[in-house]
């Protein structure tokens, strides 16, 4: 088996060091350059014709963005980007993920040695990944205009509680209510998704694999395309049609049943398959509060979380809904689902928001 070959690209010696060390020390990769700024690299990419690129964002002469854009637009290539973990740095990274990069992972920290051996088995992992990812240019002119109102601070996107004037919209506990869950690549399909569903689609809960610095950055990008409202909630909100809920991303969300209203409520409890939020957590509390009145959709993805949940969902008597192997960037967590036999919808990207509202 060919061994996945690897450009560095960071203007910190100290980081492309320890990236090399990191990719070189499993049996599947090899590091075969690194650059220290986009023009080196830019020449690198023509000699080693390299199978994955790691990004940093911040460098002389070119930044990451700029130099993504020209790279996905003349030679498409798997890239995982080199993150700092801040709302500046969530929405840099949520807009490469917009040009076409596969991931992120945050920047390597140099003084907690006890968290280096899980960053490693993370980015081996996302590299590995990243190798066999279904890459194109994904820029668009909607996605740029999103990109530069996002940059200019024109949103509509609100992070406020819903006032007693709107409760009027509350459901009840015999309307449909959808649970969306994904991963890698997710941040992209759920846009795709988000931007088919009408205001008055009903209430929408999504789990995507993001950190918490990203959370409000990443409702801000999905308020922005879909004509739904998207919003982080609150803990003991009340659920209103018309809305998206996305999960905080140190938080776990769950939706009960008071009486003849659904309420978020977010835990701060222990990772679930190794994720905080997890997609099982939403899931299940779906599976128990909705029952047959939920659809269920799990999205592109690494891993498992989400299959099990669905499991119960379905088995509860919801509709569920995976996104097909051809479209997702990783059949992971869709793929896991088909596994259990708890899919009754297996569609591509582009159809599942029809689909959803065929369904509902």
């Amino acid at each position: 088996m060919n061994k996945i070959r690897v450009l560095i690209i960071d203007d910190s010696m100290l980081i492309r060091k320890m990236l090399k060390d990191i990719l070189n020390s499993s049996p599947n990769i090899e590091v075969v350059g690194m650059a220290a700024d986009p023009l080196i690299a830019r020449d690198l990419i023509k000699q080693l014709n390299p199978d994955v690129l790691t990004l940093d964002i911040e460098m002389p002469h070119m930044d990451g963005i700029t130099f993504l854009r020209n790279l996905m637009r003349l030679r498409p290539t798997p890239v995982i980007m080199i993150s700092t973990l801040t709302e500046k740095g969530a929405d840099i990274t949520l807009n490469a993920l917009a040009l076409g990069a596969v991931d992120f992972i945050p920047k390597p920290k140099f003084d907690v040695a006890n968290t280096l051996n899980a960053y490693a088995e993370e980015i081996i992992a996302k590299v590995k990944i990243a190798a066999r990812a279904n890459v194109k240019n994904a820029e668009s002119k909607a996605e740029n205009k999103v990109i530069k109102q996002l940059n200019s601070g024109t949103t509509k996107f609100n992070t406020s509680v819903n006032t007693a004037a709107s409760l009027k919209k509350q459901l009840n506990p015999r309307h449909k209510i959808i649970a969306i869950g994904a991963s890698t690549g997710g941040t992209e399909a759920i846009k795709t998704v988000a931007k088919g569903l009408p205001a008055d689609t009903p209430a929408v809960f999504i789990t995507q694999h993001l950190p918490a610095a990203f959370s409000e950055s990443f409702a801000r990008h999905i308020d922005l395309i879909t004509k739904m409202s998207a919003s982080l909630p609150q803990h003991n909100q009340p659920v209103e049609a018309g809305n998206i809920y996305l999960s905080p991303g140190d938080r776990h969300m769950m939706v009960i049943k008071e009486g003849a209203k659904y309420i978020i409520q977010l835990s701060d409890g222990l990772p679930v398959n190794r994720h905080k939020p997890a997609v099982d957590v939403l899931f299940r509390s779906i599976a128990q509060c909705a029952g047959a009145d939920a659809i269920g959709i799990l999205l592109t993805g690494m891993g498992m979380d989400g299959a099990a949940g669905m499991k119960e969902m379905h088995e509860a008597g919801a509709k569920t809904i995976i996104q097909d192997e051809a479209s997702s960037v990783v059949w992971g967590m869709p793929g896991a689902a088909f596994k259990l036999g708890c899919t009754d919808h297996v569609v591509p990207l582009a159809e599942v928001a029809d689909k959803i509202l065929a369904l509902v």
